[in-house]
């Protein structure tokens, strides 16, 4: 009996996956994701930064517009499977995706790097938010590296505090900017240079987000052998669903429903 052209084009369809991106790891599982034949990839990038690394030409930029947005777009690309891959702070297109997932009814994974934990030789201060970050401060030190990127300075302002605010991007214009130094870089970052860099401008103390992962890992390295103490925002908290910790762990999953 033969085959209808529908059965047909069905079966040699490639398949879809989208990335929600903005990390190394989402950067890196993009690559190996292409190397499949029978899966097109889609990356999705929010936009944040001026200069964001694409994994490749298949790349969009931009916000989707929440979850009515997102689940618009899944279904309308017809997208089989979707990765969210984003920062671990990225608490909203988390939930957004988890959200737009459910709503099309496709499998939906959670690639979140593992939070630091702390080691003999820490000296942490754990804090819930960047708001707690901040009241922490006062008494503490006088020169603060603070590295919790852009966005996020205004909960820092008020302070009379010197601090050295390391970031990809400037700052937008109408931000609030607390009294200091601004310093333009992106990670990763040898612990030589985090330590000269403590070093060069007397830091007392750092205050960071739990990013995970080894890019930044270099300054709680040379923190811990200098005696600095951390306070340390912790992550917002995940939706449901299923999560791994690495890029293979997220290929296999990808390599399981793909025989399915």
């Amino acid at each position: 009996m033969k085959q209808s052209i529908k059965a047909v084009y069905e079966m040699t369809q490639q398949k879809r996956v989208l990335i929600l991106g903005g990390t190394g790891d989402a950067v890196e599982l993009a690559g190996k994701i292409a190397e499949i034949p029978e899966v097109e990839v889609i990356n999705s990038l929010a936009g944040r930064t001026q200069q964001p690394i694409v994994p490749s030409e298949n790349t969009r930029i931009g916000g989707f517009g929440g979850i009515a947005g997102l689940t618009a777009y899944l279904r309308e690309q017809q997208i089989d499977w979707l990765i969210d891959a984003t920062h671990p702070f990225a608490a909203q297109i988390s939930l957004n995706a988890a959200a737009a997932a459910t709503a099309v009814n496709i499998p939906h994974l959670m690639l979140i790097r593992s939070a630091w934990n702390p080691v003999a030789g820490d000296d942490w201060i754990e804090v819930e938010s960047n708001a707690a970050a901040a009241a922490v401060l006062p008494g503490l030190a006088q020169r603060i590296f603070l590295t919790i990127g852009r966005q996020e300075l205004a909960a820092f302002a008020h302070l009379k505090i010197w601090f050295l605010m390391r970031m990809i991007d400037p700052p937008l214009p109408d931000t609030t900017v607390p009294p200091g130094k601004l310093l333009l870089a992106r990670g990763p970052f040898s612990l030589e240079n985090e330590r000269s860099l403590l070093q060069q401008y007397e830091i007392g103390a750092i205050v960071s987000k739990n990013s995970g992962g080894t890019a930044t890992y270099a300054k709680i390295i040379a923190a811990r052998e200098l005696g600095i103490p951390v306070v340390m925002v912790q992550r917002p908290p995940l939706p449901p669903g299923e999560k791994v910790a690495d890029v293979e762990t997220a290929l296999s999953w990808l390599r399981d429903r793909i025989s399915k």
